[in-house]
């Protein structure tokens, strides 16, 4: 499973991990993540992300 990395902040959404913090279950893909969700530390859209 791929991880993102934040471009802004640094932070990395692991897909294996998901972010249950706001709603998304382990195993949840970055292509399925709600076009809405943000990045959870600074707020970045999800076209601030880079595959890892």
């Amino acid at each position: 499973m791929a991880k993102y990395k934040c471009m802004l902040c640094g932070w990395v959404y692991d897909s294996e991990k998901g972010d249950e913090a706001h709603g998304i279950a382990p195993g949840t893909s970055f292509e399925d993540l709600p076009d809405d969700w943000k990045c959870p530390l600074c707020g970045a859209g999800k076209d601030m992300f880079q595959a890892q």
